[in-house]
């Protein structure tokens, strides 16, 4: 009878086994088809001179990474997403931290519609606001018809024309981009703090910048480096923005490495007539090494500490049972 109950058992777990996997392929293949297969192919094709078109045939080895890594327009290309990066970071996710304590405040009048607004343009695709924000700081746009009327300027700012000012506003409209979403990250990290803490600071006289320092930033350290990472790696793949309102222009002052990897890519242009898509490959391979790099330093600085506790805990709980 038992010999019987567990062989059922097995039968039983079996099946739903069986039934995981059915219910799991079709991701597991969609997965394989448009994630890791691209990915796998993007290191063969960056060894190759190719086109995109017909077969695999112009080995060059790596040439393709010396000549990325001796050419002027590949490093400025780095060095703008750089700026890009901790631009978008810095004002994205502190001006979204300032937000979210405001908005956190129980006797503010209107949160759900004030939230409702800083997140409009997280909801709003990015090519749209990158067009409209073009017509704004363009030449004759907005932004400059209205410094006109009101006699603050004399002539019309290139913003987008100019290479420092043209970065800036990028910055900018991408740090406003992504305020939303940063905003909701920390707002669940201050409503996770229990209000005791907070009541049992009034009582001992704590004031809002004492409070601030020593109760509510501490306990939001796990969830601001959750929020710092995403950040880091949403600014590294910074494209469509920079693609509708700029172009990379003016002369490559504004050209991230995602929108030289699509140019090198898909532009005829700069290739003599023909796309290089094993040159572009290459600059996508340094791409993707260049986020995991960034991804394990900074997850290391800011999860070390919690790493290293977890395993000395789990070898004390391990000398105690033995």
């Amino acid at each position: 009878m038992e010999q019987k109950r567990k062989s059922n058992l097995q039968t039983l777990k079996k099946r739903k086994t069986m039934w995981a996997y059915i219910f799991l392929a079709p991701q597991i293949i969609v997965f394989f088809i448009f994630s890791a297969y691209p990915i796998v192919m993007s290191y063969v094709y960056s060894f190759y001179e190719w086109t995109g078109i017909g077969p695999l045939s112009n080995f060059v080895g790596l040439d393709n990474y010396y000549q990325l890594l001796t050419s002027d327009r590949f490093w400025n290309s780095a060095v703008v997403s750089i700026y890009y990066i901790i631009g978008t970071t810095i004002l994205g996710v502190g001006g979204a931290l300032v937000l979210a304590i405001i908005l956190n405040d129980q006797k503010l009048q209107g949160k759900g519609f004030y939230r409702a607004i800083y997140f409009l343009p997280v909801v709003t695709t990015t090519a749209i606001v990158g067009i409209i924000m073009g017509n704004i700081f363009g030449i004759n746009g907005f932004a400059n018809q209205l410094l006109l009327n009101v006699n603050i300027i004399d002539k019309p700012i290139p913003w987008l024309t100019d290479p420092v000012l043209a970065v800036i506003v990028l910055i900018v409209i991408g740090s406003w981009k992504g305020l939303g979403i940063n905003m909701v990250y920390w707002l669940a990290g201050l409503q996770s703090i229990p209000n005791e803490l907070y009541e049992s600071a009034q009582l001992d006289g704590a004031g809002f910048w004492s409070t601030l320092r020593h109760i509510t930033l501490p306990l939001l350290k796990p969830i601001a480096a959750v929020i710092i990472l995403l950040s880091l790696v949403s600014g590294i793949n910074a494209f469509d923005l920079v693609k509708t309102l700029t172009d990379g222009g003016p002369n490559f002052a504004t050209e991230t490495m995602d929108l030289f990897i699509y140019n090198f890519a898909f532009s005829s242009q700069l290739g003599g007539g023909q796309v290089r898509m094993g040159y572009a490959s290459a600059a996508g391979v340094l791409l993707g090494m260049f986020t995991f790099v960034i991804s394990m330093v900074f997850g290391a600085a800011s999860f070390g500490k919690q790493i290293t506790k977890f395993r000395m805990n789990k070898k004390k709980k391990g000398g105690v049972s033995a």
